[in-house]
């Protein structure tokens, strides 16, 4: 284990996985625990907050399951009450709660639109709101956010509300960045290109004839030849919650195997 964020408070939304094996957020959850994070996993299910904590336990971490939904601000503010009143302090807000729904603006339901920008969007600004304020009362911090490369790149799937969501919240990165800059708090995006996730089985995958041929044009798709992990993902935001990247904040970096300068 290494020291990276030895002594810091982590707070992480999405912590749990949508199905077996590693999840963006949780394999980010685990490895800032293994540098030395107390990490604090939330997650909308109780169960997936509870594995994720299980793993972290079995590692010598150190990390505390919560459950919240954030598209509820009170919950949200609930679980940031619990850590404050744990810990004292949050030094990484990391935002890694999304949802795909498939739909042009024809065949979309209304309520499928909102719900889309009201999880990947909005309840980003609903953590940001209620974390910022500890953030400037202890003088810095780090919020990393999860977009997508989906955010600045059109691909085959026809999930317009995700692509509006994902553009917006890498708007709302740059602003908060700007905006908190002079107050020590910086904050930076990742967007994850073809990552294997559990998320693309149960999300993604009926965009395809099966399972082979999911994985065969994904693979194709970067040009590296091969889909990205979430531990791709996660050490990306491990260096921008670290203080290795202390003079670094508004970046939105690809994670995508060349994918973006591909133009594929």
């Amino acid at each position: 284990m290494g020291q990276r964020l030895k002594d810091k408070v982590a707070l992480v939304f999405g912590a749990g996985s949508s199905g077996p094996g590693w999840g963006n957020g949780k394999a980010a959850a685990a490895l800032y625990a293994r540098e030395g994070a107390w990490v604090f996993a939330v997650d909308v299910r109780a169960d997936a907050a509870e594995e994720t904590r299980r793993v972290i336990d079995a590692e010598g971490g150190r990390c505390v399951a919560l459950t919240a939904d954030v598209t509820d601000s009170a919950q949200i503010l609930a679980a940031v009450s619990a850590v404050l009143a744990t810990a004292g302090r949050i030094d990484v807000l990391h935002n890694n709660v999304g949802i795909t729904e498939m739909g042009d603006p024809i065949e979309a339901s209304e309520e499928s639109w909102h719900r889309v920008l009201d999880t990947n969007l909005t309840g980003v600004f609903l953590t940001c709101k209620h974390v910022l304020p500890a953030m400037l009362a202890q003088g810095g911090g780090s919020i990393v956010n999860i977009s997508s490369l989906a955010s600045i790149q059109v691909n085959t799937y026809p999930y317009t509300s995700y692509y509006a969501a994902k553009a917006g919240l890498n708007h709302l990165t740059r602003s908060l960045a700007v905006r908190y800059a002079p107050d020590n708090i910086r904050v930076n995006a990742v967007l994850p290109g073809v990552i294997d996730t559990p998320l693309i089985y149960t999300q993604i995958a009926g965009q395809f004839e099966d399972v082979d041929e999911m994985r065969r044009r994904r693979n194709a798709a970067s040009p590296m030849g091969r889909m990205g992990d979430a531990w791709d993902v996660a050490h990306a935001a491990l260096f921008l919650a670290s203080d290795e990247a202390k003079y670094i904040t508004g970046v939105c970096l690809p994670v995508d195997g060349g994918k973006a300068c591909a133009g594929r």
